[in-house]
């Protein structure tokens, strides 16, 4: 595992377990929570969820900047499957579907299971959450072998 993704498998865990994790707030959402609640990242595009980059994001881009080890455009994609995990309509407006319940625990959830499949595929490795359950699964077939 990468360190860029081992903080923020641990940055969005803590969050989710702690409550701190909100879709509509930039310093709480997943970008949010992996640049540690700065939200200078949200100067990188117009719209929140969206996967264009405005001037800033294009310059910093361009010149290979990284904010806690992803580009701008890394981070947008982040916050972009994010926010369709949780079920909003994107780019988010005023007018966008949005999730009944933004906050409950399903819906983070949700949000946060698409967010660490895709870390793992921008770094190349296993989804940790598919192998967790792979591990459970094992688990309790050996558990039932044995006291059957």
């Amino acid at each position: 595992m990468t360190p860029r993704l081992e903080q923020a498998l641990d940055k969005l865990y803590t969050a989710l377990y702690t409550g701190k994790l909100n879709p509509e707030c930039c310093t709480a959402c997943a970008v949010g929570t992996i640049c540690d609640t700065v939200d200078a990242w949200k100067h990188f595009t117009d719209t929140h969820g969206s996967l264009q980059l405005n001037y800033v994001g294009k310059v910093n881009e361009g010149f290979g900047r990284r904010l806690y080890g992803y580009l701008p455009s890394e981070l947008l994609e982040i916050e972009a499957v994010f926010l369709k995990a949780c079920g909003y309509e994107l780019p988010l407006t005023r007018k966008s579907k949005r999730p009944q319940h933004p906050t409950s625990q399903e819906t983070l959830y949700n949000g946060m299971r698409a967010v660490v499949a895709f870390l793992c595929e921008l770094d190349g490795v296993e989804d940790v959450m598919e192998i967790e359950q792979k591990l459970l699964r094992t688990n309790l077939s050996s558990v039932t072998r044995i006291t059957i």
